[in-house]
């Protein structure tokens, strides 16, 4: 396993949030560091809307592309994500059932 900090220097961990806030802010993006209970609890803890984000990537993961790792090069992922996400997103707006190959 790499660690992020050695292979990507421009990206700081935990101990610089400030750098990391200001950064979004100059992007224009609103950033909300959620940290996690005080007291040390272990395990699984509900986190405020980290249920969104894992729900989309469950949507994402329906795709057949994106369940294994087919891609060799991170730009074509890249947009195997976007077609993925603008697929789902027009199924959305359409209210249209997604097709399925599960119960196949």
């Amino acid at each position: 396993m790499v660690c992020i900090t050695a292979a990507h220097p421009t990206i700081r961990r935990g101990q610089d949030r400030k750098h990391l806030v200001d950064h979004a802010a100059r992007l224009g993006i609103d950033l909300e560091i959620v940290r996690r209970a005080p007291g040390g609890v272990r395990g699984f803890t509900v986190q405020p809307r980290r249920w969104c984000v894992e729900r989309t990537l469950g949507w994402l993961i329906l795709n057949r592309r994106l369940a294994r790792g087919f891609e060799a090069l991170p730009d074509r992922s890249t947009a195997m994500i976007c077609i993925a996400m603008i697929a789902l997103m027009t199924r959305h707006l359409t209210r249209q059932s997604p097709p399925t190959w599960r119960g196949l």
